[in-house]
């Protein structure tokens, strides 16, 4: 759906309900003409449908509410009085109202040749001519209309009869049987598909809901992805193998539950953004600065609950732009720029998380400015300042108490702003980068959580406790054994520092972060987290799974320690505590980039690719493309079941076939099936295959030299990958081939 249907959509549910209440407000109205309340209920109701009709060129719903209004303004303004004609003409405007409401819905347009919007203008119009203004007639000798009888010939809706008080009682019943269906009846046959499933309307679509009730529907969804993880935890060390079934169907339930909650809390970012293009006009004619603003993606969501939280960190990081940032015309025309700036506003998802970039063409920032000041106000000294790179000395806005302004103004220059921002972002797990060109302009970039309630999480141990690492963070493991552990870790200035991929990446221990003893260690887990910009290696003691967990605030007593950003409950019922990255790597030192330390070494006949790297067929390695990984799972091997000749297993409530990698590339098959199965999840949907290895070893990016040594049915070839030879996977060859032996993708 585009935005245009959108606000269609949108205008139909809010004008349905509109028509619901004008029917009750004008039926209080007929009794209480003098209600000055209802008759401004009223007015506003007609006026918003008329303005918003004539928004979207619905040009006959536009005319119809225009004459009404009108009439309903000379009511209110005391120039007419409401009489039994004139509410029955209101009324039959109503219904027609809503019959041209319906033909939107079901067409698009306002084009309904059963609704004679002409003859109900014409009805209103003597209304405010006044002929019907007045007090009833006296009684006629005939006796009064009554509704329109079956055996009478339907008159066309607004044609007046004399006397002219009449009508309004037999058009209202007119269209209401029009209304109820019998349009659709052509010489007493019903028209209508019998087959043909009930449609929906989309005032029946949807539903109010308050906030606090979602809220406590949300709450009661964590406590069941807890009480989910408590079950699962228990089936994993038995022997039922119903239990087992039942908690794995479980746990599909207790997912799809939490997505669809979590999808009701969803909301745009535009509505963050609706007052901005009015601050950015202010602030320009306050300045005497001409601004154009530039906004993409207001339709990206994030959790209602963090909507309000970025509201004001965001509306300050625009008003810095337009007044720090954009220069005067004059500053612009003399440095070659157009007199107008741009401020853009940008906003998408990205790793499980929303990102939304202020970018502005003024002056950028000035680093040596910012050092001088710095000294000055004694935020830096000027030792430290002489070993800061650019980037550490754009951070320095962010302290608390730093303003580079001149002159204090009601717009800045208190030194009161930056740090805010930051804390408040960081405070709902966000994080906030600066990037800065001299003269060419200034990007903020700011990362938000999608959600605070319930995430994906990394579960690892140290020192016999758990912790918690937002997948949000995670870059890749890595397992370091006998000579890789002496070959690729090295210690530079007093600091340990990981040889990865021709990188030097900052290695912090994750026990030494906590204040725990470190001890020697024959092999290593490094879990390579990612801040911002910031990369960094996590040595842990111990990699368990990951998890769905319900965050939970931290006590009044943690707060102020940053490396923890909340808890969580485990499936014994034990408190994790969720590891803060970015406070991590502030606590270490952590704040350079990986260095490179050795020179691109690929040729024109290489590629880069990034890879899963398995070990298959006894120790042999392979590796295939990345991209083509839909999942990694692992499937205990008594939940393994065959149909025929195919092994299966079920999943997602569904069944997934496994193919073996070794015995489809050529390889032995061990005679030891393992407790656990490491799967790749190729596909999806019906077509989907689950492909069986021995170990996944780790996730490259490198670049490939292939040789055609090896080439087989299943291999591309082979290439030299972390110094071993390695079989390149040709996975689309790999599950043709399985495909035509056990039905998928045939």
């Amino acid at each position: 759906m585009d935005e245009d249907d959108e606000i269609v959509q949108e205008f139909l549910v809010e004008s349905h309900e509109n028509l619901d209440q004008l029917d009750r407000d004008l039926v209080e109205l007929e009794k209480s003409p003098g209600s000055r309340e209802l008759l401004s209920s009223v007015f506003r109701t007609i006026h918003t449908i008329k303005g918003t009709s004539g928004f979207l060129a619905f040009g006959r719903l536009e005319s119809l509410t225009h004459v009404g209004e009108n009439l309903l303004s000379r009511l209110r303004e005391g120039e007419l009085t409401m009489t039994p004609a004139i509410a029955g003409a209101l009324l039959n405007m109503v219904d027609g109202v809503r019959a041209l409401l319906a033909a939107i819905e079901q067409t698009g347009a306002d084009v309904d040749e059963s609704v004679d919007v002409d003859s109900m203008v014409a009805l209103i119009k003597t209304c405010l001519d006044g002929d019907a203004a007045g007090p009833a007639p006296e009684a006629p000798a005939e006796p009064a209309p009554q509704p329109v009888a079956e055996t009478a010939p339907e008159p066309a809706v607004g044609i007046v009869p004399e006397p002219v008080a009449e009508p309004a009682a037999e058009a209202v019943p007119v269209l209401e049987e029009r209304r109820s269906g019998a349009d659709r009846r052509v010489d007493g046959e019903d028209r209508r598909d019998p087959d043909a499933p009930e449609r929906r309307g989309v005032a029946d679509s949807t539903v109010r809901v308050d906030v606090d009730l979602l809220d406590t529907l949300v709450r009661l969804v964590g406590e069941l992805v807890l009480t989910r993880n408590q079950i699962l935890q228990q089936a994993d060390v038995t022997a039922h193998v119903d239990l087992v079934r039942a908690s794995q169907r479980l746990n599909l339930v207790a997912s799809e539950l939490q997505e669809t909650v979590m999808r009701t809390r969803m909301q745009p970012i535009g509505q963050v953004w609706a007052k901005i293009p009015r601050l950015v006009r202010d602030l320009g004619a306050q300045l005497g600065r001409t601004v154009k603003l530039e906004m993409e993606g207001q339709d990206t969501e994030l959790d209602r609950s963090l909507l309000e939280a970025v509201r004001d960190p965001l509306t300050h990081l625009v008003r810095n732009s337009v007044d720090h940032g954009i220069e005067d015309a004059a500053v612009r025309l003399a440095n070659g720029k157009p007199a107008e700036g741009t401020l853009s506003l940008r906003a998408y998802h990205e790793s499980g998380q929303v990102v939304v970039e202020i970018t502005d063409d003024g002056r950028g920032l000035d680093a040596d400015r910012i050092g001088q000041v710095a000294v000055q106000r004694g935020v830096a000294s000027p030792e430290a300042l002489a070993r800061m790179s650019p980037r550490d000395v754009f951070d320095l806005i962010f302290r608390p108490g730093f303003s580079t302004a001149s002159a204090v103004t009601n717009v800045s220059g208190r030194g009161v702003g930056m740090d805010v921002v930051r804390t408040n972002i960081e405070r709902i797990g966000g994080t906030v980068d600066l990037t800065s060109q001299a003269g060419q302009g200034t990007t903020v970039r700011v990362r938000i959580p999608l959600t605070l309630a319930i995430i994906p999480a990394l579960i690892v141990g140290e020192g016999g406790e758990r912790y918690a690492i937002p997948q949000a963070n995670l870059v890749e493991l890595v397992r370091l054994e006998a000579a890789d552990l002496a070959r690729d870790v090295e210690v530079l200035a007093g600091a340990p520092v990981l040889r990865l991929r021709g990188h030097l990446l900052p290695l912090v221990p994750l026990a030494g972060a906590l204040g725990l003893d470190e001890e020697p260690r024959d092999a290593i887990t490094v879990v390579v987290v990612q801040a911002d910009d910031v990369r960094f290696g996590l040595s842990v003691e111990e990699v368990h799974d990951t998890q769905e967990i319900v965050v939970k605030p931290l006590g009044r007593q943690l707060k102020s320690i940053a490396m923890y950003a909340g808890a969580t409950i485990m499936g014994d019922g034990r408190v994790a505590l969720i590891l803060d990255v970015a406070g991590i790597a502030h606590a270490n030192g952590v704040t350079a980039t990986p260095v490179r330390v050795e020179a691109d070494t690929r040729t024109a006949d290489s590629d880069l690719r990034s890879l899963l790297v398995l070990d298959v067929g006894g120790g042999r390695r392979a590796a295939l493309p990345l991209g083509e990984v839909s999942r990694l799972e692992e499937f205990a091997s008594d939940l393994i079941e065959r149909t025929g000749p195919t092994e299966v297993v079920q999943y997602r409530d569904g069944i997934l076939p496994l193919v073996h990698l070794a015995s489809a590339i050529g390889l032995p098959v061990s005679d030891v099936v393992p407790e656990l199965l490491s799967v790749i999840v190729h596909g999806d949907g019906p077509d989907r295959v689950g492909i069986v290895v021995d170990r996944v070893v780790d996730v490259v990016e490198t670049a490939i030299v292939a040789n055609r040594v090896g080439i087989r049915a299943g291999v591309l070839g082979s290439a030299v990958v972390q110094d071993r030879v390695t079989d390149l996977v040709d996975l689309d060859a790999v599950v043709a081939t399985a495909g035509r032996r056990i039905g998928v993708g045939a």
